[in-house]
C-alpha cells in the first residue's frame, strides 16, 4: 500500500530532470527536498511555504522515498556537488577576471 501512495507523489521520467526521482508533476527532486531538510534545516512545513504548488503529502513522500533509497538519493547528490565544484573550476568569476586585471594593469 505504501509503495503505491508514494507512486501517486513521485516520479521518474527519462529526460526529466536528469531521469532523477520528482514530485509528480513539477521539476522539484527528491533530493532538493532532502537537501533543504537535512542540510539547510527546513521543516516540511517550511518547505511547503516556499514552494506552495507542491504539498505537505508530496514532502512526506520524498523524504519516505529517500529513506527507502537513501545510497542511490546521497550518490546523486554527491555528484551533483562534485560537477558543480568542476564547473566552478573550469568557468572562473568574471568579477575575479577584472580584478585580475584592473589591479595587473592589463586590458
Amino acid at each position: 500500500m505504501l509503495i503505491s501512495v508514494i507512486k501517486e507523489h513521485i516520479e521518474i521520467t527519462p529526460g526529466v530532470c536528469g531521469g532523477k526521482p520528482r514530485i509528480a508533476g513539477h521539476r522539484i527532486r527528491v533530493q532538493d527536498i532532502v537537501i533543504w531538510h537535512e542540510q539547510m534545516g527546513m521543516s516540511p512545513d517550511e518547505i511547503l511555504y516556499h514552494y506552495p504548488s507542491i504539498t505537505l503529502s508530496d514532502i512526506y513522500a520524498a523524504l519516505a522515498y529517500y529513506h527507502d533509497h537513501r545510497d542511490e538519493i546521497r550518490s546523486s547528490i554527491e555528484d551533483d556537488e562534485e560537477f558543480a565544484c568542476q564547473i566552478k573550476a573550469q568557468t572562473p568569476s568574471l568579477v575575479q577576471q577584472k580584478l585580475k586585471t584592473h589591479y595587473h594593469g592589463k586590458d
